[in-house]
């Protein structure tokens, strides 16, 4: 099941809404954790018994090292912390690691290990996370031991951002699984979220979608420069408007019911920086490592070459955190590699060079991280780069890259404009100037409703781009 869909809209989401708020304080979490099961069991019934003992395994194990800290037993809790761990990473690994090990075993070895490809549980790197950072509190004692299994089924399967995060830490939303209180302005705000969301997903993300589908279905030897230019355009606007989107429409959906999840991206594509850029793009990710990787290892209150490798190592994993294959390893060592020139050369030149330099230099560099990012493999990620910068392209500009460029010449304008804070700022301030102004930011909201349900209704499915990490 997936937020952009007529299902959720109009028949789960307000059937879910209606029994949270006719039931009494006490039962709304059960209420929550039910559907967010039923969610979650939606589209992978047999998965939904890993979610479960995922559930009852760190519940326990959370109770356990509390319990051995609080008799002074340290060995005990050690133990049971890094069990864990283990297991968590060890499922994690399982499902969506197996293949790829066993494929670059089956590429040096004499003889091929055969076996059977698993669905990747939708998520999985999400709530995996999630569960992680709550056991390494419990461990470290920044948060306490929740005793409630109840409160903690909530907070692993929260199906508003269980699928596609931002990634929620325990200690973020530990006090609203106890107590929260929902008023006309939080719903309002969370409809607000949500249905800006939605339009970003289905409005912007899947039309410039199309657009970035049927160029890279071309041959490469077939495409010129600018059309793989063109191509790359299109999926760092999707990419950005798909994610940004889901995240907003869980935001959303969390102010509904009462939570406040962190923002997950701040402008990003107005950055001056790769440095910057990793500040404002995915935020509930990069936190995550830095507070969980990056710092335990030394952060940079170490020496040089540590602090090198220290950011070489996040990187590392953030790549491999994404995906199975070596062009994501090497997207995720690539920026780690943008990120140390930034810190140790660049950042006096970038300092001194004008704003408009900057940002062009720092587009430039994510929309080349991006081929890394969607090319099936890391050989097709080279063969694209090179006909971007000429080599094999079958010209510098074409009659396709210039049907391409006028039929979606508007939509980007559009795309361009989204990326800018400016218009969502002004659209906030219209909520709280005059009342002819809100009437028709009110209309405006309906009216992305009216469109967004209206192409719905006409697609097919659409799952968002995170879904498959």
């Amino acid at each position: 099941m997936i937020f952009s869909s007529v299902f959720f809209i109009f028949i789960f989401l307000p059937i879910v809404l209606l029994l949270y708020f006719l039931v009494p304080k006490i039962l709304k979490n059960p209420v929550i954790l039910i559907a967010s099961l039923i969610f979650y069991a939606w589209g992978e019934p047999v998965y939904i018994l890993l979610m479960i003992f995922s559930i009852l395994f760190n519940y326990l194990t959370g109770l356990e090292i509390d319990d051995c800290r609080s008799k002074g037993l340290d060995k005990k809790a050690r133990t049971a912390f890094w069990l864990a761990v283990g297991v968590n990473l060890g499922i994690l690994g399982f499902f969506k690691y197996f293949g790829f090990f066993i494929d670059n075993l089956n590429a040096v070895l004499p003889f091929d290990i055969s076996y059977h490809p698993l669905a990747l549980p939708i998520g999985i790197s999400f709530y995996t996370f999630q569960t992680l950072s709550y056991i390494i509190d419990v461990y470290k004692g920044k948060v306490k031991v929740q005793k409630n299994i109840i409160y903690f089924g909530t907070y692993i399967s929260m199906f508003p951002q269980l699928i596609a995060g931002p990634i929620v830490r325990y200690s973020d939303i530990e006090d609203q699984l106890k107590d929260r209180k929902v008023n006309l302005a939080l719903f309002g705000n969370g409809t607000a979220w949500f249905l800006r969301g939605l339009a970003k997903k289905v409005l912007l993300a899947n039309n410039i979608g199309m657009a970035f589908d049927a160029i890279t279905a071309l041959p490469l030897g077939e495409m010129s420069v600018l059309t793989a230019w063109i191509g790359c355009a299109a999926y760092t606007f999707q990419i950005y408007f798909d994610f940004s989107g889901y995240s907003d429409m869980a935001i959303g959906l969390g102010k509904m019911f009462g939570f406040n999840f962190m923002k997950n991206f701040d402008y990003p594509y107005t950055s001056s920086s790769i440095t910057e850029f990793w500040r404002r793009w995915h935020i509930s990710l990069s936190s995550w490592f830095r507070e969980y990787v990056y710092i335990p290892l030394g952060g940079n209150r170490v020496s040089i070459k540590r602090n090198i490798l220290n950011i070489f190592i996040v990187w590392l994993l953030t790549g491999f955190w994404h995906g199975a294959a070596w062009n994501f390893i090497f997207w995720g060592i690539y920026y780690g590699l943008l990120l140390l020139l930034e810190k140790f050369v660049l950042k006096n030149i970038l300092q001194r060079l004008p704003g408009i330099v900057k940002h062009i230099y720092t587009m430039f560099f994510v929309m080349i991280g991006w081929v890394l990012f969607f090319s099936p493999s890391l050989g097709s990620a080279l063969q694209y780069i090179g006909t971007m910068f000429g080599i094999g392209a079958c010209a510098l500009a074409d009659a396709t890259a210039l049907y391409y460029l006028s039929n979606y010449f508007i939509l980007f304008i559009i795309l361009i404009i989204c990326t800018l804070p400016y218009t969502y700022k002004r659209f906030s301030h219209c909520m709280v100037s005059s009342k002819v102004k809100r009437y028709f930011v009110l209309a405006s909201y309906i009216a992305l409703f009216i469109l967004s349900t209206a192409y719905l209704v006409n697609a097919t499915y659409n799952p968002f781009l995170y879904f498959r990490f």
